[in-house]
């Protein structure tokens, strides 16, 4: 079976195609999926394809009291849906006797071919965007795939060098120049190309899920953006300012350095359809007030949109049936918002 070997339908109107992974089998992965894909809100946006282990995915709906027709399909274009039916490109790598909330390489590794074949219906056009259930990193690693997390590996698996973090909430979008380093290290790796590439990776997202020109705002470091030279060194005029005359340059609408303490009401307001942090807290802070509840994290610069649920593998409740599925029908909401469209240009590399 070569799941990837026919490219999704591009009728105009259909919805986008959501390749669907299943996470760590030994988590809350199946239990959020089942009721998830099947939701009435998540049907109105996507074609949700599960990409898993119909196995494991019929003892959560039997756990959860779910009646469902778990339905293995060869590639995506063979789905169906019909509110009842769970769409599923079953690799059945699980045992049927996998224990619930325990570490395991097979889930372990399981969890990688479930991504690994995402990642190739990404770069063949068969999906428009990718939805990961929660893996767990040290069951990975058990499994011999030494990668971070889902970011790192789908990026290795694409054959990107670069990728943005971008979180989303129905108020506002922010893309971060830096993540997960501290405060003084992101000041020394901004630089004005890093700067440009994160906002084309946020405009070109936005351009693919059909807003033909965003208005981006962009952050200073400094306290009221530097207010001219008042605070700090001269970051903004060193660091961000050419990377803004060359992106307006490119036709991009990309404005500021902005002081970051008015730029998220701004955007809250609507001034501006995404917002760019330049690290970690600056971003971060102002979504988990604006929209914790309903926040996704989003990774930019894949062939597609790839977005995830903001919770882990909650081993301690795996196998209950108390999981909550929200978080991933939020997820799924949000990779249909922002997915390649079916029937647009999809390029094959990004900025």
């Amino acid at each position: 079976m070569n799941p990837a070997s026919a490219p999704a339908p591009t009728t105009p109107g259909a919805l986008p195609i959501i390749a669907t992974t299943m996470g760590d089998g030994a988590g809350i992965g199946p239990e959020v999926i089942v009721p998830a894909v099947l939701h009435p809100d998540t049907l109105a946006v996507c074609r949700p394809v599960v990409i898993g282990d119909a196995g494991r995915l019929r003892q959560a709906a039997d756990i959860l009291g779910i009646t469902a027709d778990i339905a293995p399909v060869t590639d995506p274009s063979h789905a169906r849906f019909d509110g009842t039916r769970v769409n599923v490109i079953d690799l059945d790598l699980l045992p049927a006797d996998l224990p619930w909330g325990q570490l395991s390489p097979l889930a372990g590794e399981a969890a990688y071919q479930y991504v690994r074949v995402a990642a190739d219906l990404a770069l063949t056009g068969a999906v428009h965007g990718i939805c990961t259930a929660p893996l767990n990193k040290e069951a990975l690693h058990a499994a011999g795939h030494h990668y971070p997390g889902h970011t790192e590996l789908l990026a290795h698996l694409t054959g990107v060098d670069e990728v943005s973090m971008m979180l989303s909430t129905p108020q506002v979008k922010v893309i971060h120049v830096t993540t997960h380093i501290g405060l003084i290290d992101a000041i020394a790796r901004i630089e004005p190309g890093l700067v440009e590439r994160t906002v084309q990776r946020g405009h070109h997202a936005l351009v693919r899920a059909g807003n033909p020109a965003p208005v981006i705002g962009v952050c200073g470091i400094n306290p009221h953006a530097g207010e001219n030279g008042l605070f700090g060194y001269g970051e903004e005029e060193e660091k961000i300012v050419p990377a803004l005359e060359a992106l307006r340059a490119q036709g991009i609408d990309a404005r500021g350095p902005l002081p970051a303490d008015t730029a998220f009401f701004l955007a809250s307001r609507g001034d501006y359809d995404l917002i760019v942090a330049m690290y970690h807290d600056q971003g971060h802070g102002p979504v988990k007030v604006l929209g914790i509840e309903a926040g996704v994290n989003l990774t930019i610069g894949l062939p597609v949109i790839r977005t995830s649920v903001d919770h882990g593998t909650a081993f301690d409740i795996a196998g209950t049936g108390t999981a909550d599925a929200r978080s991933m029908i939020e997820a799924l909401r949000q990779a249909a918002e922002l997915a390649t469209k079916p029937g647009a240009h999809r390029r094959t590399t990004q900025a």
